[in-house]
Protein backbone atom coordinates (compact mmCIF):
# COMPACT_ATOMS: atom_id res chain seq x y z
CA UNK A 1 0.00 0.00 0.00
CA UNK A 2 1.14 3.55 -0.62
CA UNK A 3 2.89 5.58 2.30
CA UNK A 4 1.96 9.46 2.02
CA UNK A 5 5.22 11.38 3.31
CA UNK A 6 3.23 12.24 6.61
CA UNK A 7 5.60 14.79 7.69
CA UNK A 8 3.22 17.44 5.88
CA UNK A 9 1.26 16.79 9.16
CA UNK A 10 4.24 18.66 10.79
CA UNK A 11 3.70 21.64 8.70
CA UNK A 12 2.05 25.11 9.77
CA UNK A 13 -1.66 24.33 8.90
CA UNK A 14 -1.40 27.04 6.00
CA UNK A 15 1.88 29.16 4.42
CA UNK A 16 2.57 32.67 6.19
CA UNK A 17 1.62 34.35 2.71
CA UNK A 18 -1.51 32.95 2.01
CA UNK A 19 -2.75 34.02 5.50
CA UNK A 20 -2.04 37.62 4.82
CA UNK A 21 -3.70 37.14 0.83
CA UNK A 22 -6.76 35.51 3.12
CA UNK A 23 -7.08 38.14 5.75
CA UNK A 24 -6.62 40.67 3.53
CA UNK A 25 -9.17 39.82 0.89
CA UNK A 26 -11.98 38.95 4.20
CA UNK A 27 -11.27 43.14 4.77
CA UNK A 28 -11.83 44.23 1.06
CA UNK A 29 -14.87 42.39 0.75
CA UNK A 30 -16.51 43.50 4.30
CA UNK A 31 -15.21 47.03 3.20
CA UNK A 32 -15.70 47.61 -0.72
CA UNK A 33 -14.64 51.00 -0.53
CA UNK A 34 -11.30 50.88 0.92
CA UNK A 35 -7.99 50.62 -0.57
CA UNK A 36 -5.22 48.81 0.75
CA UNK A 37 -1.71 49.85 0.76
CA UNK A 38 0.38 46.36 0.42
CA UNK A 39 3.50 46.80 1.99
CA UNK A 40 3.88 42.70 2.79
CA UNK A 41 4.89 40.15 0.43
CA UNK A 42 8.13 40.96 -0.80
CA UNK A 43 7.49 41.16 -5.04
CA UNK A 44 8.99 43.66 -6.70
CA UNK A 45 6.66 46.60 -8.48
CA UNK A 46 9.09 47.78 -10.97
CA UNK A 47 9.64 46.58 -14.70
CA UNK A 48 11.87 44.61 -16.02
CA UNK A 49 15.17 47.46 -17.40
CA UNK A 50 15.08 48.22 -20.64
CA UNK A 51 18.73 45.89 -21.13
CA UNK A 52 17.01 43.05 -19.70
CA UNK A 53 13.20 43.46 -22.23
CA UNK A 54 15.87 43.81 -25.01
CA UNK A 55 17.67 40.68 -24.55
CA UNK A 56 14.20 38.92 -24.10
CA UNK A 57 12.76 40.50 -26.81
CA UNK A 58 15.56 39.22 -28.51
CA UNK A 59 15.73 35.74 -27.55
CA UNK A 60 12.62 35.22 -29.01
CA UNK A 61 13.52 36.58 -32.19
CA UNK A 62 16.28 33.73 -31.97
CA UNK A 63 13.25 31.05 -31.47
CA UNK A 64 11.60 32.11 -34.45
CA UNK A 65 14.71 31.11 -36.77
CA UNK A 66 16.40 28.03 -37.55
CA UNK A 67 19.53 29.31 -37.61
CA UNK A 68 19.24 30.51 -34.53
CA UNK A 69 16.95 28.57 -32.23
CA UNK A 70 18.42 26.95 -29.21
CA UNK A 71 16.73 23.81 -27.77
CA UNK A 72 17.66 22.02 -24.32
CA UNK A 73 20.04 24.44 -22.50
CA UNK A 74 23.04 22.88 -20.75
CA UNK A 75 21.57 21.74 -17.34
CA UNK A 76 24.32 23.93 -15.02
CA UNK A 77 24.15 26.94 -17.05
CA UNK A 78 24.66 28.65 -20.82
CA UNK A 79 28.73 28.53 -20.29
CA UNK A 80 28.55 32.32 -21.45
CA UNK A 81 26.23 33.83 -18.69
CA UNK A 82 28.10 31.48 -15.77
CA UNK A 83 31.47 33.12 -17.24
CA UNK A 84 29.55 36.47 -16.82
CA UNK A 85 28.39 35.92 -13.01
CA UNK A 86 32.18 34.87 -12.37
CA UNK A 87 32.81 38.07 -13.75
CA UNK A 88 30.62 39.96 -11.19
CA UNK A 89 31.87 37.85 -8.37
CA UNK A 90 35.59 39.15 -9.31
CA UNK A 91 34.57 43.00 -9.24
CA UNK A 92 33.43 42.16 -5.51
CA UNK A 93 36.33 40.70 -4.50
CA UNK A 94 35.50 37.22 -4.65
CA UNK A 95 37.27 34.77 -5.95
CA UNK A 96 34.55 32.56 -8.08
CA UNK A 97 35.38 30.52 -11.17
CA UNK A 98 32.85 29.72 -14.14
CA UNK A 99 32.53 25.63 -13.06
CA UNK A 100 31.65 26.81 -9.52
CA UNK A 101 28.25 28.46 -10.83
CA UNK A 102 25.11 26.72 -11.45
CA UNK A 103 22.72 29.20 -13.02
CA UNK A 104 19.03 28.04 -12.00
CA UNK A 105 15.21 28.55 -11.93
CA UNK A 106 15.27 30.77 -8.53
CA UNK A 107 16.77 31.31 -4.88
CA UNK A 108 13.39 29.31 -3.54
CA UNK A 109 14.08 26.51 -6.12
CA UNK A 110 17.78 25.89 -5.17
CA UNK A 111 17.18 26.24 -1.58
CA UNK A 112 14.96 23.23 -1.69
CA UNK A 113 17.10 20.90 -4.38
CA UNK A 114 20.27 21.75 -2.78
CA UNK A 115 19.36 19.14 0.13
CA UNK A 116 19.36 16.34 -2.25
CA UNK A 117 23.74 16.60 -1.29
CA UNK A 118 23.07 15.68 2.40
CA UNK A 119 21.63 12.79 4.24
CA UNK A 120 18.14 13.24 6.31
CA UNK A 121 19.93 12.43 9.91
CA UNK A 122 22.02 15.39 8.99
CA UNK A 123 20.98 18.30 12.17
CA UNK A 124 20.43 21.63 10.27
CA UNK A 125 20.66 25.15 11.97
CA UNK A 126 18.33 27.73 11.92
CA UNK A 127 18.73 31.35 12.92
CA UNK A 128 15.21 32.43 14.00
CA UNK A 129 13.57 34.54 12.44
CA UNK A 130 13.95 33.27 9.68
CA UNK A 131 12.56 32.53 6.07
CA UNK A 132 10.42 30.11 6.48
CA UNK A 133 11.47 27.68 3.87
CA UNK A 134 14.26 26.93 5.63
CA UNK A 135 12.63 25.14 8.15
CA UNK A 136 9.48 23.30 6.36
CA UNK A 137 11.99 21.90 3.55
CA UNK A 138 13.50 20.34 6.10
CA UNK A 139 10.77 19.43 7.87
CA UNK A 140 9.40 17.82 5.22
CA UNK A 141 12.38 15.71 4.42
CA UNK A 142 12.71 14.74 8.67
CA UNK A 143 15.58 16.56 9.66
CA UNK A 144 16.55 17.66 13.17
CA UNK A 145 16.13 21.04 13.16
CA UNK A 146 17.92 23.94 16.09
CA UNK A 147 16.65 26.82 16.24
CA UNK A 148 19.21 29.58 17.55
CA UNK A 149 17.14 32.53 18.98
CA UNK A 150 18.35 36.20 17.83
CA UNK A 151 16.69 39.26 19.43
CA UNK A 152 17.53 42.81 20.17
CA UNK A 153 20.01 42.06 22.11
CA UNK A 154 22.57 41.00 19.34
CA UNK A 155 20.25 43.45 17.14
CA UNK A 156 19.17 40.30 15.53
CA UNK A 157 22.72 38.78 14.30
CA UNK A 158 23.92 35.98 16.65
CA UNK A 159 27.32 34.86 17.16
CA UNK A 160 28.08 31.15 16.74
CA UNK A 161 27.76 29.02 20.19
CA UNK A 162 27.67 25.25 21.24
CA UNK A 163 24.11 25.24 21.07
CA UNK A 164 25.01 26.13 17.26
CA UNK A 165 26.64 22.90 16.25
CA UNK A 166 25.07 21.21 13.54
CA UNK A 167 26.05 19.65 9.89
CA UNK A 168 24.03 22.52 8.12
CA UNK A 169 23.92 26.36 8.68
CA UNK A 170 21.22 28.24 6.88
CA UNK A 171 22.63 32.05 7.21
CA UNK A 172 21.18 34.92 5.28
CA UNK A 173 22.59 38.21 5.29
CA UNK A 174 21.06 41.07 4.35
CA UNK A 175 18.71 38.69 6.43
CA UNK A 176 15.06 37.99 5.64
CA UNK A 177 12.57 38.78 7.37
CA UNK A 178 15.18 41.39 9.87
CA UNK A 179 17.01 43.34 7.26
CA UNK A 180 19.88 42.69 9.73
CA UNK A 181 23.27 42.39 7.91
CA UNK A 182 26.73 40.35 9.15
CA UNK A 183 29.60 42.80 9.01
CA UNK A 184 32.75 40.66 7.58
CA UNK A 185 34.12 39.81 11.23
CA UNK A 186 31.05 38.75 12.00
CA UNK A 187 30.54 36.51 9.34
CA UNK A 188 34.11 35.50 9.41
CA UNK A 189 33.62 34.22 12.73
CA UNK A 190 30.68 31.72 11.06
CA UNK A 191 33.01 30.48 7.98
CA UNK A 192 35.44 29.56 10.89
CA UNK A 193 33.20 27.62 13.39
CA UNK A 194 31.73 25.63 10.22
CA UNK A 195 34.99 25.00 9.16
CA UNK A 196 35.87 23.71 12.82
CA UNK A 197 33.18 21.16 13.17
CA UNK A 198 32.55 20.34 9.22
CA UNK A 199 29.53 21.91 8.49
CA UNK A 200 28.45 23.48 5.38
CA UNK A 201 26.71 26.71 5.44
CA UNK A 202 23.97 27.40 3.02
CA UNK A 203 24.33 31.11 2.46
CA UNK A 204 21.39 33.09 1.26
CA UNK A 205 22.93 35.98 -0.37
CA UNK A 206 19.43 37.21 -2.56
CA UNK A 207 19.29 40.77 -0.85
CA UNK A 208 23.18 41.28 -1.69
CA UNK A 209 22.85 44.38 -3.65
CA UNK A 210 21.23 45.84 -1.10
CA UNK A 211 24.45 46.64 0.91
CA UNK A 212 25.72 50.21 0.99
CA UNK A 213 27.93 49.99 3.90
CA UNK A 214 31.46 48.65 3.39
CA UNK A 215 31.92 46.17 5.71
CA UNK A 216 29.65 44.28 5.40
CA UNK A 217 30.26 41.84 2.37
CA UNK A 218 28.57 41.15 -0.77
CA UNK A 219 29.27 37.13 -1.09
CA UNK A 220 30.56 34.88 1.65
CA UNK A 221 33.64 34.72 -0.84
CA UNK A 222 35.02 37.36 -0.01
CA UNK A 223 35.89 35.67 3.10
CA UNK A 224 39.17 33.44 4.20
CA UNK A 225 38.03 29.76 4.32
CA UNK A 226 34.41 29.71 2.80
CA UNK A 227 35.28 28.26 -0.55
CA UNK A 228 35.93 24.80 2.24
CA UNK A 229 32.35 25.22 4.29
CA UNK A 230 29.87 27.65 2.45
CA UNK A 231 27.53 27.10 -0.83
CA UNK A 232 26.17 30.70 -1.65
CA UNK A 233 22.62 30.94 -3.40
CA UNK A 234 21.57 33.98 -5.05
CA UNK A 235 18.81 35.61 -7.17
CA UNK A 236 17.78 38.13 -9.69
CA UNK A 237 14.03 38.74 -8.55
CA UNK A 238 14.81 41.26 -6.13
CA UNK A 239 17.51 42.68 -7.55
CA UNK A 240 16.82 42.98 -10.89
CA UNK A 241 13.26 42.59 -10.74
CA UNK A 242 12.91 39.07 -11.55
CA UNK A 243 10.17 37.95 -9.84
CA UNK A 244 7.74 36.96 -12.43
CA UNK A 245 11.03 35.54 -15.03
CA UNK A 246 12.59 33.30 -12.69
CA UNK A 247 16.33 33.37 -12.62
CA UNK A 248 18.85 32.62 -10.02
CA UNK A 249 22.25 31.34 -9.40
CA UNK A 250 23.95 28.80 -6.79
CA UNK A 251 28.20 28.90 -6.31
CA UNK A 252 29.10 25.38 -4.93
CA UNK A 253 32.96 25.95 -4.39
CA UNK A 254 35.46 22.93 -6.16
CA UNK A 255 37.39 22.44 -2.54
CA UNK A 256 34.19 22.21 -0.96
CA UNK A 257 34.35 18.19 0.24
CA UNK A 258 32.63 16.22 2.91
CA UNK A 259 33.30 12.45 3.77
CA UNK A 260 35.43 12.52 1.15
CA UNK A 261 32.88 13.57 -1.88
CA UNK A 262 33.41 16.66 -3.66
CA UNK A 263 30.00 18.61 -3.82
CA UNK A 264 30.94 20.62 -6.73
CA UNK A 265 31.03 17.22 -8.39
CA UNK A 266 28.03 16.13 -6.23
CA UNK A 267 25.60 18.89 -7.75
CA UNK A 268 26.86 18.43 -11.13
CA UNK A 269 25.62 15.20 -11.33
CA UNK A 270 22.20 16.06 -9.57
CA UNK A 271 21.44 18.65 -12.53
CA UNK A 272 22.48 16.01 -15.00
CA UNK A 273 19.61 14.06 -13.47
CA UNK A 274 16.99 16.37 -12.14
CA UNK A 275 16.98 19.20 -15.35
CA UNK A 276 17.34 20.02 -18.57
CA UNK A 277 18.12 23.58 -17.52
CA UNK A 278 16.55 26.90 -17.81
CA UNK A 279 15.18 28.17 -20.88
CA UNK A 280 17.45 29.98 -23.12
CA UNK A 281 15.06 32.91 -23.64
CA UNK A 282 15.62 33.43 -19.75
CA UNK A 283 19.26 33.04 -19.54
CA UNK A 284 19.85 35.60 -22.44
CA UNK A 285 17.63 38.20 -20.19
CA UNK A 286 19.88 37.32 -17.16
CA UNK A 287 23.07 37.95 -19.26
CA UNK A 288 21.93 41.23 -20.30
CA UNK A 289 21.70 42.22 -16.47
CA UNK A 290 25.27 41.41 -15.82
CA UNK A 291 26.16 43.79 -18.52
CA UNK A 292 27.06 47.63 -18.19
CA UNK A 293 23.68 49.10 -19.04
CA UNK A 294 22.17 46.54 -16.95
CA UNK A 295 23.73 46.82 -13.96
CA UNK A 296 23.39 50.70 -14.30
CA UNK A 297 19.50 50.33 -14.77
CA UNK A 298 19.12 47.84 -12.04
CA UNK A 299 20.87 49.92 -9.38
CA UNK A 300 18.47 52.85 -10.82
CA UNK A 301 15.58 50.60 -9.73
CA UNK A 302 16.85 49.59 -6.22
CA UNK A 303 17.14 53.30 -5.45
CA UNK A 304 13.34 53.36 -5.79
CA UNK A 305 13.10 50.87 -3.40
CA UNK A 306 15.93 52.26 -1.02
CA UNK A 307 14.19 55.51 -0.96
CA UNK A 308 10.90 53.78 0.19
CA UNK A 309 13.15 52.04 2.51
CA UNK A 310 13.60 56.09 3.89
CA UNK A 311 10.20 56.54 3.93
CA UNK A 312 9.60 54.03 7.01
CA UNK A 313 13.12 54.44 8.78
CA UNK A 314 11.84 58.28 9.09
CA UNK A 315 8.01 57.43 10.17
CA UNK A 316 9.59 55.30 12.80
CA UNK A 317 12.43 57.36 14.03
CA UNK A 318 9.74 60.00 14.23
CA UNK A 319 7.30 58.04 16.28
CA UNK A 320 10.24 56.53 18.51
CA UNK A 321 9.98 52.86 17.49
CA UNK A 322 13.09 50.46 17.66
CA UNK A 323 13.44 48.69 13.82
CA UNK A 324 16.26 47.21 12.28
CA UNK A 325 17.06 47.20 8.75
CA UNK A 326 16.41 49.39 5.53
CA UNK A 327 20.30 50.45 5.42
CA UNK A 328 21.50 47.75 3.71
CA UNK A 329 18.12 46.03 3.17
CA UNK A 330 14.17 46.00 1.67
CA UNK A 331 13.19 44.95 4.80
CA UNK A 332 12.39 47.03 7.73
CA UNK A 333 11.86 44.70 10.89
CA UNK A 334 10.31 46.68 13.85
CA UNK A 335 8.91 46.25 17.35
CA UNK A 336 5.00 46.43 17.88
CA UNK A 337 3.57 49.17 20.30
CA UNK A 338 1.91 48.89 23.19
CA UNK A 339 3.30 44.74 23.76
CA UNK A 340 0.71 44.10 20.60
CA UNK A 341 1.62 40.37 19.13
CA UNK A 342 2.04 40.76 15.29
CA UNK A 343 -0.98 39.11 14.86
CA UNK A 344 -2.59 41.82 16.71
CA UNK A 345 -0.72 44.47 15.29
CA UNK A 346 -1.26 43.33 11.87
CA UNK A 347 -5.14 43.56 12.13
CA UNK A 348 -4.71 47.43 14.10
CA UNK A 349 -3.46 48.44 10.85
CA UNK A 350 -5.48 46.75 8.66
CA UNK A 351 -8.40 48.07 10.06
CA UNK A 352 -7.02 51.00 10.99
CA UNK A 353 -4.73 52.66 8.48
CA UNK A 354 -5.32 49.90 5.72
CA UNK A 355 -1.78 48.86 5.40
CA UNK A 356 -0.42 45.57 5.05
CA UNK A 357 2.86 44.02 6.36
CA UNK A 358 4.15 40.65 7.82
CA UNK A 359 3.01 39.42 11.39
CA UNK A 360 6.35 38.55 12.80
CA UNK A 361 5.56 35.38 14.41
CA UNK A 362 5.16 33.98 11.00
CA UNK A 363 9.18 33.42 10.95
CA UNK A 364 8.98 32.00 14.08
CA UNK A 365 8.98 32.44 17.96
CA UNK A 366 11.69 34.64 17.88
CA UNK A 367 9.57 36.64 15.89
CA UNK A 368 7.05 37.40 18.11
CA UNK A 369 6.03 40.99 19.21
CA UNK A 370 7.82 42.45 15.75
CA UNK A 371 6.35 43.01 12.19
CA UNK A 372 8.00 43.32 8.92
CA UNK A 373 7.44 45.70 5.69
CA UNK A 374 8.28 45.28 2.60
CA UNK A 375 9.82 48.07 0.68
CA UNK A 376 9.26 46.98 -2.66
CA UNK A 377 6.25 48.81 -3.10
CA UNK A 378 4.62 51.34 -5.42
CA UNK A 379 7.11 54.40 -4.05
CA UNK A 380 3.65 56.72 -4.10
CA UNK A 381 1.89 53.96 -1.71
CA UNK A 382 4.99 53.57 0.18
CA UNK A 383 5.25 57.35 0.98
CA UNK A 384 1.55 57.57 2.02
CA UNK A 385 1.73 53.84 3.70
CA UNK A 386 4.52 55.09 6.16
CA UNK A 387 2.57 58.65 6.48
CA UNK A 388 -0.33 56.75 7.63
CA UNK A 389 1.68 54.63 10.33
CA UNK A 390 3.65 57.46 11.59
CA UNK A 391 0.15 59.32 12.27
CA UNK A 392 -1.59 56.21 13.94
CA UNK A 393 1.40 55.28 15.90
CA UNK A 394 2.07 59.21 17.28
CA UNK A 395 -1.41 58.73 18.68
CA UNK A 396 -0.44 55.93 20.44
Amino acid sequence: MLKPNTRYNDLKDTYLFNTIYRKTNEYLKANPGKKVLGMGVGDVSLPLCKAVIQALHSAVDDQANATTFHGYMPESGDPALRKAIARYYKSIGAKVSENEVFVSSGACDDLGDILELFETDNTVLVIEPAYPEYVDTNVLAGRKIIHLAAGEENNFLPEPCEEARADILYICSPNNPTGAAFNRNELQAWVDFANEIGAVILFDAAYELFIEDKTIPHSIYELEGADTCAIEICSLSKTAGFTGTRLGYMVVPQDLIRGGMNLNEMWSRNRETRTNGVSYILQKGALAVFTPDGQKQIHDNLRVYKENASYFMEALDAAGIWYCGGENSPYIWMKCPGGMSGWEFFDYLLNEIQVVGIPGDGFGSCGKGYFRFSTFGNPEETKEAANRLCKLLKKE
